[in-house]
């Protein structure tokens, strides 16, 4: 007679032997989908990539770090990717696992039947596992292998003494001290790599220095593609090429240009319109139009108009030329080659850039005087453009803020694009940022302030005084130094709202910032018939959130910021307790400033304050 019992029965984490016997009565079911078809509609680049990149080394190494880095980079650059990580792994499907050679193994032959499938799937799987034993190591090759799937080991190479200094989650110690048996580098053996395809030396390479020679790596065997990094594409003639390129420009045919067509020549030359050959052709400008995208080579975010207005007599003149001078203030800056010569639609142009023909906004007005024709072509600039305004040692191209971001060891760069003073409202949202990427495990985030310093219009602060007031503001501590850089953004400004937002943030993606913090009412201004916000003030951030072609950024949504004067300080508004702030505009502001008087106590850094009251006390003057 068979008796139960009502007492529960605990639960064990051992493998019980049933749960281990091997099953023989399965059937492999073939996939009807194909891994061509499954890489046309995973990611947001056509093609099958799935591989496994096994990070392997011992504790302490930086294989997580890599791994996490490495996911980062691929999803931001359009390549779908999933890291599985030996710690998070043991937290579920091997929970029931230890750390007998026995167990290791199963351990590592269960991740690799996963890193497979996912490989399988269309994604790059990145496996970080200590994974000591050369023969696991191999076995998870094979399996792979026996998929027809690509497998990279990568060997994290770092000396046990490196290891043990860094110790994050202090194992080395315990192990040290007894307290762990089995330790792998103590008293458990790591079996080295004998031919991994990479082997990446953790304890002199920074972080940024192992992602790319993994992406290097990817790119060799084509799971990467080439033009999945972004290289700026800068439209300066070669040094030794330039002599000749001058000589051809002195016998060209030319075209005289203002000075905002000028700045636009500043963006081409120097990479901002990555990946632009010069100023738009009909093709570009129709793509730009009506998708705010370049769609030939893929999905890339372009949503302003780069175009070249020329004259009717001056088409008339250069039609059927090969090449011609673009001229400015006498000097023969550009040459334009193989033009293409279309009609320049203003009304339809202004319309769909802007959603309104006002002939009163600024920007539309002058675009409404503008030449009746566009002409696109490839360009090439023959000298860095200076503007001998005291500013041009702010004025830094995209490669040259890479290359600051990676002196300064940046793993995470955050882009704040202005055209007014900051205040502590502003400061506080880049604080904040700055905290929450800290918090997210970024060890070195820099921010990357950026004002416009291009055309605006008559009523804004001019450049010279609103860089003068950034710089108090660093001064005052307001922001930090250490991890701020400011530099100036050559483009014009539009005025477009959500349109040109789009253009400010995908700029500043060409030039390394992999995080875009958006305010309220980006690029918008008042109607300037009816004098009420031209754009929905909240349009901007939500499209940004939308907008196709920004796979290497994320968007930091505005928090609104108020005067909170219970705590005499810029605040994050809390709508339970509205009464406690104070919604300073920017009207009252210049009105404070413009009548000397001084704002509440906390609003702005008193010597940024100063500035601003300088600057309107000069105009009086004039």
């Amino acid at each position: 007679m068979e008796t139960y019992s009502n007492k529960k029965q605990k639960l064990s984490n051992a493998a019980e032997s049933w749960g281990m016997q091997r099953a023989t009565n399965v059937t492999y079911q073939a996939h009807h989908v194909s891994r061509n078809k499954r890489g046309q509609v995973v990611g947001t680049r056509g093609g099958f990539r799935g591989c496994t990149v096994w990070l392997t080394g011992l504790s302490g190494a930086g294989k997580t770090t890599v791994s996490m880095a490495l996911e980062e980079y691929l999803v931001c650059h359009g390549i779908p990717c999933y890291t599985l990580d030996g710690d998070n792994i043991r937290q579920g499907l091997n929970k029931n696992l230890g750390f007998s050679p026995e167990d290791r193994e199963e351990n590592i032959r269960r991740i690799a039947e996963v890193a497979r499938l996912f490989a399988d799937a269309g994604l790059v799987c990145i496996a970080s596992f200590i994974s000591p034993y050369s023969r696991d190591r191999l076995n998870a090759r094979k399996i792979h292998e026996a998929a027809g799937l690509p497998f990279f080991e990568v060997f994290v190479d770092a000396p046990l003494y490196v290891c043990e200094q860094r110790d994050v989650k202090g194992l080395y110690k315990k192990a040290r001290a007894g307290e762990i048996r089995g330790f792998t580098g103590i008293d458990s053996e790591y079996e080295k790599p004998e031919s991994p395809e990479l082997v990446l030396k953790t304890d002199s390479s920074s972080v940024n220095e192992c992602i790319q020679l993994l992406v290097d790596l990817l790119q060799e065997r084509d799971i990467v593609p080439v033009d999945a990094s972004y290289e700026v594409k800068e439209l300066y003639v070669h040094e030794n090429k330039l002599d000749l390129a001058k000589a051809d420009a002195e016998t060209l045919p030319a075209v005289h240009i203002g000075k905002v067509d000028m700045q636009w020549v500043q963006v081409l030359a120097e990479g901002w319109a990555t990946p632009l050959n010069g100023f738009m052709r009909e093709r570009e400008f129709l793509q730009c139009l009506h998708f705010d995208c370049l769609l030939d080579g893929g999905v890339i975010n372009l949503s302003v108009p780069i175009v070249l207005p020329v004259s009717t007599s001056d088409k008339e003149r250069l039609d059927g030329v090969t090449a011609m001078a673009l001229v400015y203030e006498g000097r023969r800056v550009a040459i334009l080659r193989n033009p293409e010569f279309y009609e320049h639609r203003k009304e339809e142009r202004c319309a769909r850039q802007w959603g309104t023909t006002c002939k009163d906004h600024p920007h539309i007005k002058m675009v409404m005087e503008s030449g009746d024709w566009l002409v696109g072509g490839d360009l090439q600039v023959l000298d860095r453009i200076y503007w001998k305004d005291g500013l041009d040692q702010y004025r830094l191209t995209p490669t040259e803020l890479k290359q600051k971001f990676k002196q300064m060891n940046a793993d995470a760069v955050f882009a704040f694009q202005l055209r007014n003073p900051v205040h502590n409202g502003h400061a506080l949202l880049m604080q904040d940022t700055h905290k929450r990427l800290v918090e997210r495990g970024y060890r070195r985030p820099v921010l990357l302030l950026h004002p416009l310093g291009g055309w605006t219009k008559d009523d804004d602060v001019p450049l010279h005084w609103r860089m003068k007031q950034h710089a108090a503001v660093l001064e005052e501590g307001v922001l930090n130094p250490d991890t701020t850089i400011v530099a100036i953004f050559p483009s014009p400004m539009m005025y477009a709202g959500p349109t040109e937002v789009q253009w400010h943030c995908r700029a500043r993606m060409v030039a390394g910032a992999n995080f875009y913090i958006v305010g309220r009412d980006p690029a918008g201004m008042p109607h300037p018939a009816t004098g009420k916000d031209l754009y929905e003030p909240t349009h901007g951030a939500k499209v940004l959130t939308m907008a196709p072609g920004l796979i290497t950024l994320e968007i930091v949504p505005f928090k609104v910021a108020a005067y909170n004067k219970m705590k005499k300080a810029m605040d994050f508004y809390d709508p339970s307790k509205h009464q406690d702030y104070d919604f300073i505009s920017g009207t009252r502001m210049r009105k404070m400033a413009r009548e000397g008087q001084n704002p509440p106590d906390g609003f702005m850094a008193p010597k940024a304050w100063a500035v601003l009251k300088e600057y309107y006390k000069s105009l009086e003057k004039a």
